[in-house]
């Protein structure tokens, strides 16, 4: 692993010691390190969904009628 320095408000580290003391993490790096991870999945949720929007565009317009679309979407 490295070691990075990030400078942060007084508020936001008692925030992050607050959360590593909590029991949560492991200590302030471990708390950080979660946060990345999640931003990261986040994000890779995002770029999913605007990839099926895109290729949902790019299909065209559907031909199926409202209610076979309803139909369809039922989850069985």
């Amino acid at each position: 692993m490295t070691i990075m320095n990030v400078s942060i408000p007084e508020s936001m580290k008692a925030w992050v010691e607050q959360q590593a003391g909590s029991g949560r993490c492991a200590d302030a790096s471990d708390y950080v390190r979660h946060l990345i991870q999640c931003d990261q999945e986040r994000l890779a949720k995002i770029a999913h969904v605007q990839a099926l929007v895109t290729e949902g565009i790019e299909s065209g317009v559907g031909r199926r009628s409202m209610a076979a679309l309803k139909k369809a979407a039922i989850i069985k």
